[in-house]
């Protein structure tokens, strides 16, 4: 097996793995009454598309067709173990981020029933581990799949999704938990511990 054929298999399988984790979650989320969900509109729906196609489509397009070739350039093993490596970090920290938010969780921004703001775990460190898995995803698609394209899509895609996302999901957390969140906000960063 060729390293580009590893490499290809081993971002399908890490891409499987995100979605396996987060099957148990999304049906224990629509359990839960949504009471607010005025964000669930067309940008963001925009938004999340954009991600898709940064995070999913355009790499599986490649790892399936090889395709754009111009971009492909000779993949390093180290390169591509640091990818796998990155990749389980990401996994880790989605299934915690997914384990403490349990039934508050969504795809889209929404205030839940009986919502309780979440502040341990993962949760001390930064205020969006979740973003911080999906960056963590990013970079290992972009050490893992031999292609400029392909490989930086993924942080073109979910970078695109947080700036635009961001601000509007912290606004709504401080309206929903007020001083909590105000507080909470001034002791963490967004997603990198310490630095932003």
């Amino acid at each position: 097996m060729s390293l580009v054929t590893f490499a290809k298999i081993a971002w399908a399988l890490g891409v499987a793995a995100w979605y396996c984790l987060r099957i148990p979650f999304q049906r224990k989320a629509r359990r839960l009454k949504v009471v607010d969900a005025r964000h669930r509109n067309l940008r963001d729906i925009t938004l999340l598309s954009i991600s898709t196609l940064g995070l999913g489509i355009i790499p599986a397009i490649y790892a399936l067709t090889g395709w754009p070739r111009f971009a492909s350039y000779p993949p390093n093993i180290v390169q591509v173990g640091a990818g796998v490596l990155v990749f389980i970090a990401a996994l880790w920290l989605f299934q915690r981020t997914h384990r403490q938010l349990g039934r508050y969780w969504s795809v889209t921004l929404e205030i839940k029933e009986t919502h309780k703001l979440i502040t341990d775990g993962v949760y001390t460190h930064v205020r969006h581990p979740m973003y911080s898995a999906f960056f963590l995803w990013a970079l290992a698609q972009a050490l893992t799949l031999p292609n400029w394209v392909a490989g930086l899509s993924g942080f073109v895609g979910f970078g695109t999704l947080f700036l635009f996302r961001v601000g509007r999901e912290e606004a709504m957390m401080r309206e929903a938990f007020g001083a909590e969140y105000d507080a909470y906000m001034r002791r963490t960063k967004r997603i990198i511990p310490g630095v932003y």
